[in-house]
Formats: C-alpha cells, sequence, structure tokens
C-alpha cells in the first residue's frame, strides 16, 4: 500500500492516542483504520511505511499487528507479510449466525429485565438514530446503531452474554460498517429499530426476538449480496 494512501487512510495518531503506551497507540489507529474500510481487505501493513508515517519504530508496530491478528482483523501470511483480512461469504455467515442468536437473546431478556428509565433512553437511541442518518456519516450512523444494541444488552443484564459480544465486536462492527454504507437500507433500519424498540418497551419477549431475528437476517443477506459482487461471484 502506498505511503499516500496510508495518510490519507487517518493514520496519524490522536492526542489521546499519543497519550498511550505506542502499542496500544498504534493498535488503536490502525484498528479504526481497519473497522471504517479506510484501510480495506487485502491492503498490505508494511512495517516501514507504517513507522514512518506513525512515527515510531517497527516493534511497537510488529506487536499492535500480533494484536490485530489475534481480533481477526489482520491476516498473517509467510512470505507476504501482514493484510487486512478480507471479509468471506464463510466468515460472514459464521459471525451473524452467532450474532442473530445472541441478539435475539439479548432482546428477549431485556423486554422481562428493562428498567422505565432504560425504556426512556432506548426510545431515545431510536429518535437518534433516525436523526443521525440524515447525516449521511456512516461513521456516526455506525456508533448511533452501536448504541442502540448496547442499550438492549445492558438492559438484559446478563454479562456472560455481555462477553460473548463484547468478543465478537470488532468481527461484527465491520460487517456494520459495510451494511450501512448503502443509504437506501437507513429507512429499513429505522422501521426494525422501532419494533425492536417497542416489543422491548412493551415487555413482548417473543415480538422482541422475532423483531431481532428479522434485523440480523437482513443484513446478512444484504452484506452476502455485496460481498459475492465484490467477488464477481
Amino acid at each position: 500500500m502506498g505511503e499516500d494512501i496510508l495518510t490519507s487512510a487517518g493514520m496519524a495518531m490522536t492526542e489521546e492516542q499519543q497519550s498511550m503506551p505506542l502499542r496500544d497507540a498504534v493498535f488503536m489507529s490502525l484498528r479504526k483504520a481497519i473497522l471504517t474500510g479506510k484501510l480495506k481487505p487485502g491492503d498490505r501493513l508494511t512495517e516501514v511505511k507504517l513507522g514512518k508515517i506513525l512515527g515510531t519504530s517497527r516493534t511497537p508496530i510488529r506487536e499492535a499487528i500480533r494484536l490485530l491478528e489475534l481480533d481477526g482483523l489482520v491476516t498473517i501470511v509467510a512470505g507476504s507479510g501482514a493484510r487486512v483480512s478480507r471479509m468471506t461469504v464463510e466468515d460472514l455467515q459464521e459471525v451473524m449466525e452467532i450474532r442473530s442468536a445472541l441478539e435475539q437473546l439479548s432482546a428477549g431478556l431485556a423486554s422481562e429485565r428493562i428498567t422505565e428509565e432504560e425504556k426512556e433512553q432506548l426510545r431515545e437511541a431510536c429518535t437518534s438514530f433516525n436523526r443521525i442518518t440524515q447525516t449521511g456519516d456512516s461513521v456516526m450512523i455506525a456508533e448511533a446503531d452501536v448504541r442502540f444494541h448496547d442499550l438492549i444488552l445492558k438492559a438484559a443484564r446478563n454479562e456472560k452474554l455481555k462477553g460473548i459480544l463484547d468478543g465478537l465486536a470488532d468481527n461484527i462492527y465491520r460487517y456494520r460498517y459495510e451494511f450501512i454504507q448503502d443509504d437506501l437500507r437507513y429507512e429499513h433500519l429505522i422501521a426494525e429499530h422501532c419494533e425492536i424498540c417497542d416489543a422491548i418497551v412493551n415487555g413482548q419477549r417473543e415480538e422482541a426476538e422475532k423483531a431481532a431475528h428479522v434485523h440480523i437476517d437482513r443484513q446478512c443477506k444484504a452484506i452476502r449480496k455485496q460481498l459475492l459482487s465484490e467477488n464477481g461471484d
């Protein structure tokens, strides 16, 4: 990957990252660029070029790349080096199958355990998501989507469930961002969020689980179509 492209991918460290240990700062910078699609699947991560742009030695970069490999965001191949992991239909299916099951459980539990205060927060998250989609900013929309689902997870009050979803967070976010970039889908997303929210707020567990399933299943099918189109299948 060319140095000019790396620079445009927003690799410069923020003030907050500059106060972190170098490995963590590099990790956060690369992670964000990958999750938001600024570093594309298949892009090569060259230690020398990254070090020049980030103003670090190769060691923290190498350590950060290893961490990204553990998260499944980077693939290291002998003789080829480190590259941003490609998004495959097979990986999508595995991630979304797990996410669908967990999101259904989360919505179902939330419908039984949500507090009055959390109901208001969830309603506000729906309204906020609607408003933010009008900006057309994919990062802001993705973050608003994360907030909506995180509120449901919080209301579910199951730390083990939270731990599993947290472990999949990066993989889920990557596909979420891929999906959200098409503004033709915002209307569907808003409607689905409202259906999930209404069912949870009204204590309708079966309806909440069904709405969550429809929401994730539709995303999976849309992203699968995108990936097949990109791969020429």
